[in-house]
This record gives C-alpha cells, sequence and structure tokens, in this order.
C-alpha cells in the first residue's frame, strides 16, 4: 500500500488479491507485495468494489450531514449553547478517530459514531459562524462538495497521477502547515499574532494553500481506495475508505468555511 498523508489508511494490511474490481477510474496494475504477485483472498470474504465504497461512503456522509443540520438548527434556535455540542463532538470524535486508525480490523459502526460525532462538531461551528455571517454555511458546502468533485474528476481522468514524488510532496505539506498551525496557535496563548489566523492577507493565503493540501489529499484517499480494490481487500475495509475520505472532508470543510468568513469581514 502506497503512503498516505491520511492516518486512517496507515494500518492497511499490506498483502491481498489481485482483484479485476473497478476502481476509480485508474489502470489496473498487477500488484505484487512483497516480491510476490497477489493471490486471491483466503478469507472467504467478498472482495471490497467501487460500490462497497462508494455506498459506505455515502452512509457515512449522510450520517455526518444529518446530524449537522440538527446540531446547527439547535444552535441558531437558541435551545442549546454551541460549545456544549462542539466540544463533546469533537472529543468523541477524536476518541473514535484514533480507536479507528489503530484498531486491526475496520468497525462500520464505529465509522458511523465517528460521522455522528463529527456531524454534531461541524453542525455547532457551523451554527455559530452562520448566525455571524447568514448563508456562508450553504457557500461552505457548496465549495467543499465541489473541491471533492473536481479532484475526484482529476484523479479518474489521469490528469494529476499519484506518483511516490507527489505524494511525498502531499505528506511533507501536510506535516508543514499542521505544524505552522499548532506554533500559532501556543504563540497565540502568549499574546503574539504569527497573522495565520487573524483574517488578514497572510491568513487569507495561508487558507488558500491549506485548502489546496486537503484537495490534493483527496488523490492520496481515492489511490488508498482503489489499491484496496486493485489487492481484492475484504468488503469490510470499505468502511475504512470512508472513514480516510470523511476526515479530509472536515479538513476541507472547517478551512473553506474559515476562509470565507475572512471575506466577509472584509
Amino acid at each position: 500500500m502506497r503512503t498516505t498523508s491520511n492516518p486512517a489508511f496507515r494500518n492497511l494490511p499490506t498483502s491481498g488479491g489481485g482483484g479485476n474490481y473497478a476502481g476509480f477510474g485508474q489502470p489496473y496494475e498487477a500488484q505484487q507485495y512483497g516480491g510476490y504477485q497477489g493471490a486471491p483472498p483466503t478469507t472467504g470474504e467478498r472482495p471490497i468494489t467501487i460500490d462497497d465504497v462508494v455506498t459506505k461512503t455515502a452512509t457515512t456522509l449522510g450520517v455526518a450531514i444529518l446530524t449537522g443540520f440538527v446540531s446547527a438548527w439547535l444552535v441558531l434556535s437558541g435551545q442549546v449553547a454551541p460549545f456544549a455540542l462542539a466540544v463533546p463532538g469533537m472529543l468523541i470524535g477524536l476518541v473514535l478517530a484514533l480507536i479507528i486508525i489503530f484498531k486491526r480490523t475496520p468497525s462500520g459502526p464505529m465509522v458511523l459514531a465517528y460521522s455522528a460525532a463529527e456531524g454534531v462538531f461541524l453542525g455547532a461551528i457551523t451554527g455559530v459562524f452562520e448566525a455571524i455571517f447568514p448563508g456562508i454555511a450553504w457557500q461552505a458546502i457548496l465549495g467543499t462538495f465541489g473541491v471533492f468533485g473536481a479532484m475526484l474528476v482529476v484523479y479518474k481522468t489521469g490528469a494529476i497521477r499519484v506518483t511516490p514524488r507527489l505524494t511525498k510532496w502531499i505528506i511533507g505539506a501536510t506535516v508543514g502547515v499542521v505544524v505552522l498551525m499548532l506554533g500559532n496557535l501556543v504563540m497565540g496563548l502568549f499574546g503574539v499574532n504569527m497573522g495565520l489566523r487573524d483574517g488578514g492577507t497572510l491568513a487569507i493565503i495561508f487558507s488558500l494553500v491549506v485548502i489546496g493540501i486537503a484537495a490534493f489529499s483527496f488523490l492520496l484517499d481515492f489511490e488508498a481506495a482503489n489499491e484496496m480494490i486493485r489487492g481484492a481487500m475484504p468488503a469490510k475495509y470499505a468502511w475504512l475508505a470512508a472513514f480516510g475520505l470523511m476526515t479530509t472532508l472536515v479538513w476541507l470543510y472547517l478551512e473553506i468555511l474559515r476562509l470565507l468568513s475572512y471575506f466577509q469581514n472584509d
């Protein structure tokens, strides 16, 4: 399995069969693992297909959208304080994400629970932004799915191929922006403004860079899912693919929401 910046795929097994199932549009290449040609799975489990990935991803997103809508409505209607939803949703989502990442086998219920928690968290945050900047929520949602769709087309057409060099670049860029964000947070605690999150010109440029990195991360997610399919891994791993895509969507949505708020401030 090729390296990916998404921790969701770090615990994937490195062997599997050479499946004949259609992937995300990239040409099939016979896979070899450890110097040996892949052999059909012997576990008796049905191999993963593109339909499995699409169905599980749609289900995961549907749960997040549903809980997000309810959470945002509760915040906007004043029935619940934003932090009463955002903080538990964020913490529960983080704990579940760590369990999913380090768990040896994928769990559908756990992925759905993670999706529900993230939906509550995102809904509460969205409710706050929507109350301050009416209409920003729909702009952020459309922007997020627009980027997702565009990167899927880019991957399917092969306009940008996922190579080891590109993978290393995306991973390095991801680590870089995470370090900068953590540094900005720490410096902010001491009253030092690095200008990365204050809505100024530097903040806008930084957000655009982060959005670009998140967009390119979709290519790695698609490739990871495609390799699951080409390797004829068990169908249950579609939940892991859905989880990986969900984590990138959450990251992208929050950054687009933040960027739109900068322009609203202008």
